[in-house]
């Protein structure tokens, strides 16, 4: 038995290890491989012997003096061509998730190597439920992982090209790190278990300082800062032990999704047509997520991250904390803790991975795994890249 799984371990690592598959084609160049046949070498500057030596000035007399991305030019490809792939986070959730993935190869073997790391039969949870055990964060955390890389799979057999040709990824909260994972940052088996040490934390969190998260949708002449504070002031008089209320991600123009103390959210609730909110809507979460009340889940996330083996990551992947592309796996393990008691910045973050010249047109998008809320978020930011995007879901 044990063997059995050792073996389908190592196929799906083999699997997941490029975020592009490359080792599908052996005649495909490794776009590392690229990179650093590529590299600057400087051999065409002509520099006289007699001149090399240390001077104040940055360049030696002679060098021509030009731009970086001017002299490492790397080849492009052509938008029509590329593909982006986003992964959904937590709250997405259903029961009967992942039932319709079955049928692809390597999905069961996902689940069942996920059951062995787990220590508990995920597979049955996602399909079976209760809902009520699935919505709780230790539960949904991991199966929200798996079943996104289960969608890849469906999308691997449909679309074989959006693989191969995928330039960048992203992930919604949670689904920052199932972006790793698909990136060949972290390894699946490893990526398993630090989403279940986040989960398992950020539920004890949530358990300590009771909170909430709601979508609230305002109008232009909206004071959204003085709502939140009004709120604050609400539950700081009904005794709760930390006040909390602020932005936990801006989702896109004229919506954020708020979060806080169980007493906060509920006074936004009540009173949302006097602070002139349009309508508000509660998460399905245990927790006041990307906020201080978080605060006690860093530790033992970042502990197990900075022990974690960690490669950088072989196609871009932008972070939630500011939208910029992490740099190497140095940067991964100083960012993506902070993540969990920051705010996500999902619309800045989808305006930097969009920004394109007005000619230029826009890669297609896939959304794998459970919902279509990421969809959803881009067409209101970006409308035409909403027009080429496509929900894989679970």
């Amino acid at each position: 038995m044990l063997a059995s799984r050792l073996r389908r371990c190592l196929r799906i690592r083999a699997l997941h290890t490029s975020a592009c598959r490359y080792n599908d084609d052996p005649k495909k160049e490794s776009p590392l491989k690229a990179m650093l046949d590529d590299a600057a070498s400087f051999d065409d500057v002509q520099v006289n012997k007699a001149q090399q030596q240390w001077a104040t000035l940055p360049y030696l007399e002679g060098t021509k003096i030009r731009k970086q991305g001017e002299y490492y030019k790397k080849a492009k490809r052509d938008p029509k061509d590329a593909s982006i792939i986003l992964f959904p986070g937590q709250g997405n959730q259903f029961v009967g998730m992942g039932k319709d993935l079955l049928k692809f190869p390597i999905v069961r073997d996902l689940f069942e190597l996920a059951n062995y790391v787990l220590g508990y039969n995920l597979l049955k949870l996602c399909i079976e439920g209760p809902k009520q055990k699935l919505d709780q964060t230790r539960y949904c955390q991991p199966a929200t992982v798996v079943t996104s890389l289960a969608a890849i799979e469906r999308l691997k057999e449909e679309r074989p090209s959006a693989i191969d040709n995928c330039v960048a990824t992203a992930g919604y909260s949670l689904g920052e790190i199932t972006a790793l994972i698909f990136a060949g940052a972290i390894g699946f088996e490893r990526g398993l278990q630090l989403v279940k040490i986040r989960a398992e934390a950020m539920q004890l969190a949530s358990e300590v300082y009771q909170g909430g998260m709601a979508m609230v949708f305002y109008k232009p002449d909206t004071n959204l800062n003085n709502a939140l504070t009004q709120a604050k002031d609400w539950a700081l008089a009904r005794g709760a032990e930390q006040p909390v209320c602020q932005i936990a991600t801006y989702a896109f123009p004229h919506c954020k999704i708020v979060a806080g103390s169980i007493e906060a959210i509920e006074f936004l609730e009540k009173n949302y047509k006097e602070l002139k909110l349009k309508r508000i809507r509660r998460l399905q979460v245990s927790g006041a997520f990307h906020t201080a009340l978080m605060d006690p889940a860093i530790k033992p996330f970042a502990r197990a991250l900075e022990t974690s083996d960690i490669s950088d990551p072989v196609i871009s992947v932008y972070s939630n904390v500011d939208g910029k592309v992490y740099r190497d796996a140095k940067h991964i393990k100083k960012q993506l803790p902070k993540q969990i008691v920051r705010p996500i910045k999902w619309e800045q973050l989808l305006h930097t991975v969009y920004e394109r010249d007005p000619e230029e047109h826009f890669p297609r998008t896939f959304e794998c795994g459970p919902g279509t809320s990421l969809k959803t978020m881009l067409k209101e930011v970006n409308a035409k890249a909403w027009d080429q995007c496509f929900s894989i879901e679970a």
